[in-house]
């Protein structure tokens, strides 16, 4: 009798095999659909349309696309194959695979038309919130979170901003596939892309320029975030909040504070806000205030490796640059000056449409310098000129004694001419005749003289 039922089961096949030209036998990896014949905890069985019985269990069971949980008998359902023929003849299937197969096609479909799905937050991480998106897990980065869901942590404590991520798990999140990649098994979704969707609507209502109040609902690093109209909000950055320089946001605003701003860009559904724009710029008339070469007094706000910044007013804050902060060469302006002191600056430059004020330390030294400089120069001044009187006085009194003694010389002269020319005078009184008789006559005692000198001698 078995030899019998042998020969049928090996002429069963014959058949099959005679009509596979007809028939398109499954391969393995090949998806196929039937109906379900039988079903128990860790089998199912599906007849493939009379062409053979394929039988899927254990892990293969439980697929990706959740198709398979709720399978009653003589549903259809589809699987993929995985073996042609196990120890008992049956065509291993597998739900698991092609649920797999399903899952990221459905994915790919969704990310395509753009539609809005939900996520369930199943875990979290310091980068963001682990999903499931069907039986399919995912990833959403905390960049692609809402406003509303940020973590707004102070000082950016790691810990705490896990602490505030975790908080979401078990969540469901409405979110959009951003990126889908079977081979690599990667799917990210975003938050902020499918609220941003919702919003665009809303957000088109509002133009540049316009006015809005609302509420700060969180305080930051880089500025301050405000909610207003419908559930919408904007950021205030951190340049935008005061005319003022800012080094904390947290000194001028806090959360829960009602502000007035108006809408200075629009880009997408990222709204920005000014609260200075609102206030009167105290650079306008600055100029009317301070001047080029003044010395004002400045509190140091704060110290850098390039110099400090200062406070002269509660509006206008100016930059003393390290290279004047002393007449000598500075290598650590905390060196020369400390926050929260008060020193002197002489102003070196303002430029109101910049927002700028060029400040100098070093004056206050140079000043002093000028004034020993000033009061130097006055008292050798004093002293010149009092040398200068007193050598004046000098030639005059020596002018005095040449004058005097050239009065004295020319009195002199004088009555030396006078004698002269009364000797003159006299000399030209005499006629001329009587000097040559005179003459004569003193030549003639002369010849006299001598004659009787010679006679002598002769009678000797």
């Amino acid at each position: 009798m078995s030899d019998e039922k042998t020969v049928d089961q090996n002429s069963a096949m014959d058949d099959l095999l005679k009509k596979s030209d007809e028939i398109n036998i499954p391969k393995r990896g090949d998806l196929v659909e039937g109906a379900i014949i039988s079903i128990s905890k860790n089998e199912i069985y599906i007849d493939l349309a009379g062409i053979t019985t394929g039988i899927v269990r254990g892990r293969e069971i439980y697929d990706e696309s959740e198709e398979s949980s709720n399978l009653k008998l003589g549903d259809k359902a589809s699987a993929t194959v995985v073996g042609l023929d196990n120890e008992n003849g049956y065509m291993e299937l597998s739900f698991r695979e092609a649920g797999h197969k399903k899952a990221w096609d459905n994915l790919e479909k969704l990310y395509k038309e753009g539609n809005i799905v939900d996520s369930k937050v199943i875990d979290a991480n310091k980068g963001g919130l682990m999903i499931k998106l069907g039986n399919v897990v995912g990833f959403l980065p905390v960049s692609q979170l809402t406003i509303e869901h940020y973590p707004r942590i102070e000082g950016g404590d790691k810990n705490k901003i896990l602490a505030h991520l975790k908080s979401f798990v078990s969540d469901v999140l409405k979110t959009k596939i951003i990126d889908v990649n079977e081979k690599e098994e990667k799917l990210i979704v975003s938050e902020k892309a499918a609220w941003d969707d919702k919003q665009k609507k809303v957000v088109s209502k509002y133009k540049v320029g316009e006015k809005v109040k609302g509420r700060v609902t969180g305080v930051v690093d880089f500025g301050a975030f405000v909610e207003f109209g419908d559930n919408l909000e904007g950021l205030v950055h951190i340049s935008e909040l005061a005319w003022q320089r800012i080094d904390d946001p947290r000194d001028i605003i806090k959360v829960g504070d009602i502000v007035e701003a108006e809408i200075i860009d629009i880009e997408n559904t990222k709204i920005s806000l000014s609260m200075k724009k609102l206030k009167e710029d105290p650079w306008t008339n600055v100029e009317k205030k301070y001047k080029v070469g003044q010395t004002v007094k400045g509190l140091v706000l704060k110290v850098n490796p390039f110099g400090a910044f200062v406070e002269l007013d509660n509006d206008i804050h100016g930059l003393v640059h390290i290279s004047e902060l002393s007449n000598k060469k500075v290598n650590d302006p905390e060196n020369l000056v400390a926050v929260d002191n008060e020193y002197k600056f002489t102003i070196l430059s303002i430029e109101p449409k910049n927002h700028r004020l060029g400040l100098s330390l070093k004056t206050d030294k140079k000043s002093k310098d000028d004034k020993k400089d000033s009061e130097d120069k006055k008292d050798s001044k004093k002293s010149d000129d009092k040398k200068e009187v007193k050598e004046d006085k000098a030639k005059e009194k020596d002018t005095k004694k040449d004058d005097k003694k050239d009065s004295e010389d020319k009195k002199d002269s004088k009555k030396s001419d006078d004698k002269k020319e009364v000797k003159e005078d006299k000399e030209s009184s005499t006629p001329k005749a009587e000097k040559e008789d005179k003459a004569k006559e003193k030549d003639t005692k002369k010849d006299d003289k001598k004659d009787s000198e010679d006679k002598e001698d002769s009678k000797k």
